[in-house]
């Protein structure tokens, strides 16, 4: 008898989230290694070739911006591939499924800015930082998650996954809302125009990937020279491939997204994001005073992330599921979800990212903002395993 049309569907739709699950809890892990290595080269004899090579001027832009810039340019389009394919043929393809992870992300993102606030209420100078606490690092809390094995169920690394990605959602919202400033107009006139282009590809479906890449390198040109941040080129690139429906035949995981996330997954886990967590999270505190760690800034970051974010995650989701609005995660304990929130405090890529933003590359404030984010990101991590570990 040949089985219903859902079943296959959802084998290869779960085929391809395990991919993805695989790939970027690995690659947390040697963004762990990678962030060790950043920090000890900080804080060694080789602090001053460390920072030196990263400064290092290539052509318009030195190696850090090109990092920043460039690389995470591509970080952003696989983050837009995963967001539309969740969204439209994944685990939040329907209402329904959105509401437990969309109220905890949104949750999640409001109580660690209010947290932070609250910390640099008197700073007005330190208030353009409110959204550092505010991300999660899928990949470094995926990559936590694996060290646990089987304590953890499937349903609470699908609950995470489905909370960062709208997490990434609404950061990629607020940089582009809140962190953009002068705007060169016929610039973003001719980005206007990119988009234009690519959204007729999609109209008119077209498969070859080539002229979707080649349109999305000229949209990076164009936003970058625009003072949007040319990440979000990334995004809106991503956006404009098609997807097909999965049906249950491997043709149907043949559409451009699908190809562009599978080719992307193991680059961006295994190197890009990596290479950004060497090159961001050095932070040389061989001189680091009290004073200095108990810096409002330092402390709103790390609080927002270690305390804020799990009372906004654990928070709405015990409400949703008391309140009868959805039920708990199989196979999932209260213990459980707890410890999935801390492990939502790990805000490490998109914090460290956000903190350049807000305050310039290089800056003091950018120096301290990256020691709360080390901090409060290290203290989810290992008081999230502690939980989960029992």
């Amino acid at each position: 008898m040949r089985p219903p049309p859902s079943r296959p569907r959802l084998r290869i739709r779960f085929t391809v989230i395990r991919e993805l699950l695989a790939s970027q809890a690995s690659g947390g892990q040697v963004l762990m290694f990678a962030a060790a290595a950043a920090m000890f080269a900080a804080n060694s004899v080789l602090s001053e070739q460390y920072f030196h090579l990263l400064h290092i001027e290539l052509g318009p832009m030195s190696l850090l911006h090109w990092i920043n810039d460039g690389l995470m340019a591509v970080f952003f389009l696989l983050v837009g591939c995963e967001i539309k394919r969740e969204f439209l043929d994944g685990e939040m393809a329907t209402w329904p499924r959105r509401i437990l992870p969309g109220v905890a992300a949104a949750a999640g993102m409001a109580v660690p800015a209010l947290v932070f606030l609250g910390f640099n209420l008197d700073l007005p100078g330190n208030h353009h930082g409110w959204a550092i606490p505010t991300a999660t690092d899928i990949a470094f809390a995926l990559g936590v998650m694996a060290l646990l094995g089987n304590r953890v169920p499937a349903s609470l690394k699908l609950l995470l996954t489905a909370i960062a990605v709208i997490d990434d959602l609404g950061a990629i919202v607020v940089i582009a809302a809140v962190y953009t400033e002068g705007v060169d107009l016929a610039a973003l006139a001719a980005a206007a125009g990119l988009c234009g282009l690519l959204a007729l590809l999609n109209w008119k479906r077209v498969q070859a990937l080539w002229p979707y890449l080649l349109l999305g390198a000229a949209l990076w040109a164009a936003v970058h020279a625009s003072g949007i941040h040319a990440t979000l080129a990334g995004v809106i690139t991503a956006l404009a491939l098609p997807i097909k429906a999965s049906r249950g035949t491997p043709e149907d995981q043949e559409s451009p997204l699908i190809r562009v996330e599978h080719a992307l997954a193991p680059i961006v886990a295994f190197a890009i994001v990596p290479i950004f967590g060497f090159a961001n999270a050095g932070v040389d505190v061989r001189d680091l005073s009290l004073a200095a760690a108990l810096d409002p800034l330092v402390l709103g970051i790390a609080v927002g992330l270690l305390i804020g974010k799990q009372l906004g995650i654990f928070g709405a989701i015990m409400a949703l599921v008391k309140l009868n609005i959805v039920d708990m995660p199989a196979h999932a304990s209260t213990r459980q979800i707890w410890g999935l929130s801390l492990l939502c405090g790990i805000g490490f890529t998109m914090s460290l990212f956000i903190a350049a933003l807000a305050f310039g590359t290089g800056s003091a404030q950018e120096e301290a903002a990256k020691l709360g984010i080390i901090a409060g990101s290290l203290a989810s991590a290992l008081i999230g395993m502690a939980v989960l570990r029992r």
